[in-house]
């Protein structure tokens, strides 16, 4: 017998009902972390097969308010954190004022020649030497972001030696004066190289990429280039003037 009854006449698929269902019993009742009963308990309490009950789990996660853990079970996301992106956005800053714990983890830290997009935006040379961090954000303790920071080796080289962790920004305004970014442009696209890994995710989950630009506010020079990979199920970006 059914502990949850679904009408098989309304036109409204069974898939669509049950995901109703467990978004008003198990995901806004709930909190971020919490797993709910195994595919086929709830395909019992539905009264369907399991593939109908996969398929309205599978609505859920493709809302982001959902995932499956293989092997561990499915378990309710986090809510979505509203970054504010802007001309004076600072990672650490942002995420304080809405009480939010922040860490940084230098990855790597290494001249190399710059890859034309990046020379271009720096105002380089092709293939000219450029300062490139990489950095893992973290937000309550948990993965948000990968950084690509790239500088021109001067007057920044520096970073190689003294930067080991915290707000890049403070360190570059301490050192060399205020900045700003001057844009953000933001693509959906999925993860490359070991950021999968860093993130936390699967292969086949987007992040969402802002290549953005920083200037000294004294002169407009270009400071850095940066590329962040965001996890898309933990955020949403506000772009503000």
């Amino acid at each position: 017998m059914s502990l949850y009854a679904i009408d098989r006449d309304t036109g409204i698929t069974l898939y669509a009902q049950i995901a109703e269902v467990l978004e008003r019993d198990y995901v806004r009742q709930g909190a971020a972390g919490d797993r709910l009963p195994a595919e086929g308990e709830l395909a019992a309490r539905f009264a369907v097969n399991r593939h109908t009950l996969r398929r309205a789990v599978d609505e859920l996660i493709s809302q982001g308010l959902l995932e499956r853990r293989h092997g561990v079970g499915i378990f309710i996301t986090d809510q979505l954190l509203d970054y504010r992106v802007g001309a004076n956005t600072r990672f650490t800053q942002t995420l304080a004022d809405i009480g939010i714990s922040t860490d940084t983890r230098v990855i790597r830290k290494m001249i190399t020649p710059a890859p034309a997009g990046v020379a271009r935006n720096l105002a380089l040379l092709a293939d000219e030497p450029v300062l490139w961090l990489e950095t893992l954000r973290l937000a309550d303790g948990l993965p948000f972001c990968v950084i690509s920071h790239f500088l021109p080796v001067k007057p920044f080289s520096e970073l190689l030696d003294d930067y080991a962790g915290g707000s890049l920004h403070d360190f570059l305004e301490k050192n060399h004066g205020a900045l700003h970014r001057t844009e953000s442009l933001v693509t959906a696209v999925l993860p490359q190289g070991d950021d999968a890994k860093l993130l936390g995710i699967t292969q086949n989950r987007p992040v969402l990429r802002v290549k953005s630009l920083n200037v000294l506010d004294r002169d407009n020079s270009p400071v850095e280039y940066a590329i962040t990979r965001f996890r898309a199920d933990r955020i949403q970006l506000r772009i503000t003037p």
